[in-house]
C-alpha cells in the first residue's frame, strides 16, 4: 500500500521549516514588542462555537465529527472564535485592554487549488477591550511593522469604515438580513450582481448611486474631503467617515502614512462593526490577500456584554508565498554553525566531547557520526551550510589543540582546546 498525505496538506521538509520558523519569529517578535502576549487553544472546538459566529451554512465548509462520548465538535476553521470563548471563559475580569496573538493551524474542507489549503497557518493578533481608532491605529501600524521587518515589498494595506456603508442602509430603513447581503455581494467584489440586488430592494434611488459610486472610491486623504459632501444627509454615515479621518490621523502619528481609503472593504460578517482593513500583494493572482482584520464585536454574539475588538489575520502561507516570489533565496539553507570532524576514528570520543562543549556554549554543532573519511566528512560539512570545521588530529590534540577551517575561505588556523569556543563564537558574530 502506498501511504499519501491527506489531500489539501502539505509536508514542510528542513529548509522549508527554517525559513517558516524564521518568518514566524520575525512576526512573534514585532508582536511582543507592542506588548501582545501569546496564547494557544484547541485544535478542535465544539461545533456550536463557529454555528453561533458563522451560522448553519459553515457545517459543510468545515472538518466537524462527534467523538466517542457524542460530542459535535469541529476541526477549528479560524481562531477569532476561540480567543472570543477564552475571554468569556477566563479574561472577562481582566484589565483592558487585553491584548493576545496566536499562532496556528486551521482547517477548511474545501477544494484545494492554489494558494488553498485544507489545512493552513493563522498568525494573528486581538485586542479586546480598546477603543476606537486608537487600538486599530496601533494594529494596522503593526501589521504594516511586521511587514517591514520581513522586508516585504509591493503591499497595499486598503482601509474603510464599515459604518459608512451601513449607515446610509440604515436611514433607509434596509433590513439587517438585507444589509448582510449587500455587505456580502460588496466583499465578493461583484458589481454587476450588487446592482441586481439593490435593484430588487426598496432603496431610494439616491441612496443606490451613492452606495455604488462609494464602493469604487479609492485614494488617500483626498478621499474625505470628497465624500463628506456627499454624505451630508446621511449622519450616521458622516459620522463614520469622521472616524475614519481620525484613524487616518493617529496613522500618521504612529509612523504609518502608506494606505490606501477604500471604501469598498465590506468583509461581509455582520460582526464587524467599523473600521476594517485588508492587505494586499501583487504577484500572487487571485490569492493576493494577506491579511485582513478590522474592529468586531463577537463577545456580545456569544451572549457576553458588548466589548469593542479589533484584531487582523496573517495568511502564514501566503505570506510566505509572496516572500519566496520576492526573495527565493530567503534565508534558510544553514543547518549549523560548525562541524566537529575528527580525522580518524581514534580521535572520535574526542570529538563528541569538544562538540558537546560547543553545543553547552550555544554553538549549532554537529558532529560526524557514521565513520567517514575525512574528504568525505568535509564534503557533508560544507552541504549542511556549516561555516567552520573543527578538525581533531591525534597530534594537535596531544598539543591541547584543535584545527578551525574557515569554509568560505578556506583558511585554517590551530588554537587551544581551552579557547576554541570564545574563537568560533567570536568568528560567527563577526560574520553576523
Amino acid at each position: 500500500m502506498e501511504l499519501q498525505k491527506p489531500r489539501g496538506t502539505r509536508d514542510f521538509l528542513f529548509k522549508e521549516m527554517k525559513e517558516r520558523k524564521l518568518v514566524e519569529n520575525t512576526m512573534r517578535e514585532v508582536f511582543e514588542t507592542y506588548g501582545y502576549q501569546e496564547i494557544k487553544t484547541p485544535i478542535f472546538e465544539d461545533l456550536s462555537l463557529f454555528t453561533l459566529k458563522s451560522g448553519e451554512g459553515i457545517i459543510e465548509e468545515i472538518y466537524h465529527f462527534q467523538d466517542k462520548g457524542g460530542r459535535d465538535l469541529a476541526l477549528r476553521p479560524e481562531l477569532t472564535a476561540p480567543v472570543a470563548r477564552i475571554y468569556l471563559n477566563q479574561l472577562q475580569k481582566a484589565p483592558k485592554p487585553i491584548k493576545m496573538y496566536y499562532f496556528g493551524s486551521c482547517f477548511r474542507y474545501e477544494r484545494p487549488q492554489a494558494g488553498r489549503f485544507r489545512q493552513f497557518w493563522q498568525l494573528g493578533c486581538e485586542l479586546i477591550g480598546g477603543k476606537s481608532p486608537d487600538s486599530e491605529a496601533e494594529i494596522i501600524a503593526m501589521a504594516a511593522h511586521c511587514l517591514e521587518e520581513l522586508k516585504l515589498k509591493d503591499y497595499q494595506i486598503h482601509l474603510g469604515n464599515l459604518g459608512i456603508l451601513r449607515g446610509i442602509l440604515s436611514q433607509d430603513s434596509i433590513s439587517a438580513e438585507h444589509q448582510d447581503q449587500i455587505m456580502a455581494m460588496i466583499d465578493k467584489g461583484d458589481a454587476e450582481e450588487l446592482e441586481k440586488l439593490l435593484n430588487g430592494i426598496e432603496i431610494p434611488e439616491t441612496s443606490k448611486n451613492i452606495l455604488l459610486e462609494l464602493i469604487g472610491m479609492r485614494g488617500h486623504q483626498e478621499i474625505i474631503n470628497n465624500v463628506k459632501n456627499i454624505l451630508n444627509d446621511y449622519p450616521d454615515a458622516l459620522k463614520s467617515l469622521e472616524e475614519l479621518e481620525s484613524l487616518l490621523i493617529m496613522l500618521k502619528a504612529f509612523g504609518f502614512t502608506d494606505y490606501i481609503v477604500n471604501l469598498g472593504i465590506a468583509r461581509g460578517l455582520d460582526y464587524y462593526t467599523g473600521t476594517v482593513f485588508e492587505i494586499y500583494v501583487e504577484g500572487l493572482g487571485a490569492q493576493k490577500q494577506i491579511s485582513g482584520g478590522g474592529t468586531y464585536n463577537l463577545i456580545e454574539v456569544f451572549g457576553g456584554e458588548k466589548v469593542e475588538s479589533t484584531g487582523f489575520a496573517f495568511g502564514f502561507d501566503r505570506v510566505m508565498e509572496a516572500l519566496k516570489i520576492q526573495n527565493p533565496s530567503i534565508p534558510g539553507d544553514e543547518r549549523v554553525d560548525v562541524f566537529v570532524a575528527p580525522i580518524s576514528a581514534e580521535m572520535k570520543l574526542n570529538a563528541f566531547e569538544i562538540a558537546q562543549n560547543l553545543r553547552k556554549c550555544g554553538i549549532s554543532t554537529d558532529v560526524e557520526l557514521v565513520g567517514r573519511k575525512l574528504k568525505k566528512i568535509l564534503s557533508f560539512a560544507a552541504n549542511s551550510g556549516a561555516k567552520f570545521v573543527v578538525l581533531i588530529g591525534a597530534r594537535e590534540l596531544e598539543e591541547g589543540k584543535v584545527t578551525i577551517k574557515d569554509m568560505t575561505s578556506g583558511e585554517q588556523e590551530q588554537v587551544s582546546i581551552e579557547m576554541v569556543s570564545d574563537v568560533l563564537l567570536n568568528q560567527i558574530n563577526n560574520e553576523e
